[in-house]
């Protein structure tokens, strides 16, 4: 028997799960119609089938029509819920994985435009600012009827074969009853005393035990220092799980630290990238020390050793690393075989979150399979035929080609005209808070080196260099150089921001950014030059800046860029620059109309996206057998490509990432693999 203390068994209860990681509750926007369907279900069975010992289902799935979800959550206040949560809970069962599900009203944190346009309820009439609702007070009528419809949602996913419920206590209803800062009702559910603020959930979890019995497993996930003035503290965090314990009740708790009404907030309860991993670990330690209570935690623990740590030092009984199976579903496999080395690792990019924060679906920044698991595979089966591959490009769309068609069996030949991988990836890596980014391409240069794939560096692949291989498919994924011909007249006096990050040009001391990408480029070049204690105005036509970097990565900037002498301009366009003496001025626009201002300046970087580097492909095209086309039916659908447009042609090409159009580091590693592992 294994002696990692990852690897043993923890008994919860009458359940025995088979070892310490789990996956907490978290809601990748998958639902249909909000159910958990296909999408949804093999998403999880993907991570069961790999070893997880408890996959928690649902960041928050909905128990009343009043909870309208803002993130595309699980239903669970339908009945039709219950067919779906079983085919889920029975194939991850038969994988060995226990299945539970987070239940939630969301109180103020939605919007009474979503849903049946019901009132937002919260016991007091204090907006959450993420969501801008102005809620209801909640009345009495309220209490009773949500009480009921928790039961009814618990009985629901009992009958669906779960393991147990966590109820969600941090931020949403049942904490804007605890918490001080959001409660303004008197007695018997309001006011100074614990007991009184804790009243609504003690009545939630005494009528799902009626319906549920004594056996079946409840957990809180809650919030035990708010961090904020007013708020929960530490010792009355401590003092509610004493009395969770204390009510036999509750069978575990799951902690929290932090607040999760702004985006600040959740970004510090949810770390990102360049934030420090594991920050709340020891406190999630201590509360354990304090209750005796069985404790689960996760907060950016993306590796191996810090889990096997949080374990082995007593800190918790159960420990999530939840991004990080979104990363690399396989990661207990992978312990288990002794092959840590080879797990994908979790960069805290946090595109998955952010995605779903705007209304989209959770994807991995750089595991394109998850969330896709319908049609991508997230290993990758042998070609029937070995084929001489050659790929252009280094960045993250070539390194995901070359892994792909290397794990086919191929043979692969990278050219890179750089003397490293990495591409933008290498350039965006340059910022400390994004130097985790880098792993992208490091793990990827290491499963190819595994596999044989060769690389050329410091060299320009020409037609002939391409030729010369005698390749069966050429794969161009040169990228692209950025685009700075925007403007009427003036071109030729801004730099990029991409000049400014790479350090190629100094920055000036009276700097105007122009921006219109609205992508991490703008706000990092922004940065290098203010920290020099420079003067930065941001400007956008967009009514919002930035808006490719998201939330909670826009958080950190802010939170630099806010110290240092920098101004934010929305919805104005720069039209053109000229010469000024010594300096330049930038004349300014608006999409709106009817404005034309000046900006006296010693710089203007512009911010535009990139022009691809297409020339290599549009020589090779007409050599090529399908002309350079691709059958977009047969790739959305997970399936080879067929067409040859061209008999007289010697190999397949195809091109991916920014090399076709300025897009993400997602979608140029979605572009390779979705090509490639049919190839």
């Amino acid at each position: 028997m294994s002696t990692d203390p990852l690897l043993q068994p923890y008994k919860l209860k009458h359940l025995t799960l088979r070892n310490r990681i789990m996956i907490t509750s978290h809601e990748p926007a998958y639902p249909e119609d909000g159910m958990p369907k296909d999408r949804y279900r093999l998403y999880h069975v993907e991570r069961a089938k790999a070893g997880v010992a408890l996959t928690m289902t649902a960041g928050s799935a909905a128990v009343s029509r009043d909870s309208p979800p803002v993130f595309n959550n699980i239903l669970a206040y339908k009945d039709e819920v219950v067919p779906w949560m079983k085919k889920l809970t029975d194939e991850c069962h038969e994988h060995g994985a226990a299945v539970m599900i987070q239940l939630t009203h969301l109180g103020r944190r939605t919007r009474w435009d979503k849903g049946d346009w019901l009132p937002v309820v919260a016991p007091s009439h204090s907006r959450a600012a993420a969501h801008r609702a102005f809620p209801k007070q909640i009345e009495d009528w309220d209490i009773s009827r949500i009480i009921r419809d928790f039961a009814d949602a618990a009985e629901r996913m009992q009958a669906a074969g779960v393991d147990g419920i966590e109820l969600e206590t941090y931020g949403h209803l049942l904490d804007q009853f605890i918490s001080p800062l959001t409660n303004t009702l008197e007695a018997p559910y309001g006011g100074p005393e614990l007991d009184n603020r804790m009243r609504m959930l003690m009545e939630v979890v005494q009528g799902m035990r009626q319906r549920v019995g004594n056996e079946f497993i409840i957990g809180i996930r809650y919030t035990v220092d708010e961090d904020l003035p007013g708020g929960v503290d530490k010792a009355e965090g401590i003092e509610i799980g004493r009395r969770l314990k204390a009510s036999g009740l509750v069978d575990f708790q799951n902690i929290i630290r932090g607040h999760i009404d702004t985006d600040p907030g959740l970004t510090d309860v949810i770390p990102i990238q360049g934030m420090k991993n594991s920050p709340y670990l020891d406190l999630a330690g201590e509360v354990r020390a304090a209750t005796d209570f069985p404790t689960f935690h996760a907060a950016k623990i993306p590796d191996v050793a810090t889990a096997r740590y949080a374990i082995a030092a007593g800190k918790v009984d159960m420990v999530g690393m939840t991004r990080a199976h979104m990363t690399d579903p396989h990661i207990v496999r992978k312990i288990m075989a002794r092959q840590e080395d080879t797990i994908r690792p979790c960069v805290g990019a946090n595109y998955c979150l952010d995605r779903i924060y705007q209304g989209g679906a959770a994807f991995c920044i750089h595991n394109a399979a998850t969330g896709r698991e319908e049609t991508m595979p997230h290993d990758i089966a042998p070609a029937s035929q070995r084929r001489k591959v050659v790929i252009v490009g280094a960045g993250p769309a070539g390194m995901e080609a070359a892994r792909v068609a290397g794990a086919r069996g191929h043979d692969v030949v990278v050219f890179e005209a750089a003397e490293n991988p990495g591409g933008q990836i290498r350039l965006t890596a340059q910022s400390p808070r994004r130097h985790e980014m880098i792993s992208i391409i490091d793990w990827r240069m290491a499963q190819c080196e595994s596999m044989g794939v060769a690389f050329r560096f410091g060299t320009w692949a020409e037609e002939e260099t391409i030729i010369a291989e005698k390749p069966d498919v050429v794969i161009i994924a040169t990228g692209g150089l950025p685009h700075t011909e925007v403007l009427s007249t003036g071109n030729d006096l801004v730099v990029s921001s991409w000049d400014i990050i790479s350090g190629d040009v100094k920055p000036g001391s009276n700097v105007l950014v122009f921006d219109d990408a609205g992508d991490h480029a703008g706000l990092q070049a922004a940065e290098v030059i203010a920290a020099t204690g420079a003067h930065v105005e941001i400007m956008t036509p967009d009514r919002s800046f930035a808006p490719e970097v998201m939330a909670m990565n826009l958080v950190p900037y802010m939170r630099s860029l806010q110290k240092l002498d920098t101004t934010f301009t929305v919805t104005y366009r720069l039209d053109s620059v000229r010469r000024d003496g010594n300096g330049l001025i930038a004349t300014v626009g608006s999409d709106y109309g009817g404005v034309s201002q000046e900006r006296h300046v010693d710089q203007v970087v512009i911010n535009h996206g990139t022009i691809p580097l297409d020339e290599l492909y549009f020589a090779l095209k007409p050599q090529s057998t399908n002309l350079g086309a691709v059958d977009y039916e047969r790739l959305i659908d997970g399936q080879p490509q067929l067409d040859v447009a061209n008999p007289d042609g010697t190999f397949a090409l195809y091109r991916i990432g920014d090399a076709v159009a300025a897009r993400n580091t997602h979608a140029a590693i979605y572009d390779a693999l979705r090509l490639v592992k049919d190839i």
